[in-house]
């Protein structure tokens, strides 16, 4: 009774497993960085995100072969690193995973706006959207720190390059509009793409999350 009850349930909120998975990555990459082969376990999870995301498209406006034709070759590039330990293709994974975060966050918000009502659904991708945003921008910062090190500092080994759980943390914090932290953007490439990520933070909160807000009260008094 109670697979059969969880299944429906994904079936009814495929935007809850989404933002659960999302959320379980977060949680468990602080520990995969400090562990030995952690980099391929973190890599096989990330592979599973990009197929729940891809999956997530598919019941959106948007289209599933230009997101699968994204993640296809990020797929790829994370093997090769995986197998063959070949570091010089992080910027390239990263750089496609960014456009591939942003394509399924797009997809989501499109999703949540072709009506108005506020289904139980579409509040969970209202979630899963903001942490697309969020890992999108992260893998930017980890293309920008990749191509030109030392892009970011901390008050603590400001020389060691950022962790990706840090600069997940940076990027929440700029897309949230909660501050920064210890680690900050120290080039001027950096500090325009933090600014973006503020912009982008604010338009969701008005336009999207408020949006649906509204649409709930509505709905209630009804």
């Amino acid at each position: 009774m109670k697979p059969f009850f969880l299944m429906h349930s994904t079936k009814r909120h495929p935007s809850a497993v989404l933002l659960l998975t999302q959320l379980a990555g977060m949680l468990l990459y602080p520990f995969l960085e400090t562990m030995r082969g952690g980099h391929t376990i973190f890599n096989l999870f990330g592979i599973v995100v990009l197929v729940v995301a891809t999956r997530m498209v598919r019941r959106t406006p948007g289209h599933a072969w230009i997101s699968a034709s994204i993640a296809g070759p990020v797929v790829v590039l994370l093997c090769l690193q995986m197998l063959f330990d070949m570091p010089w293709l992080l910027p390239w994974s990263s750089g496609l995973e960014a456009a591939f975060y942003f394509y399924a966050a797009v997809s989501l918000v499109a999703y949540m706006m072709e009506d108005r009502e506020a289904t139980t659904d579409e509040l969970f991708a209202a979630g899963a959207a903001f942490t697309l945003l969020a890992w999108a921008f992260t893998h930017i910062f980890v293309l920008l720190q990749a191509l030109q090190p030392g892009t970011f500092g901390s008050a603590v080994n400001p020389a060691d390059p950022r962790t990706w759980t840090e600069l997940n943390y940076l990027s929440f914090a700029l897309l949230s509009s909660t501050g920064i932290g210890d680690v900050i953007p120290l080039t001027p490439h950096a500090r325009a793409i933090a600014s973006v990520e503020m912009l982008v933070g604010l338009m969701y909160l008005a336009a999207v999350v408020s949006r649906l807000i509204g649409f709930t009260l509505q709905s209630n008094k009804q």
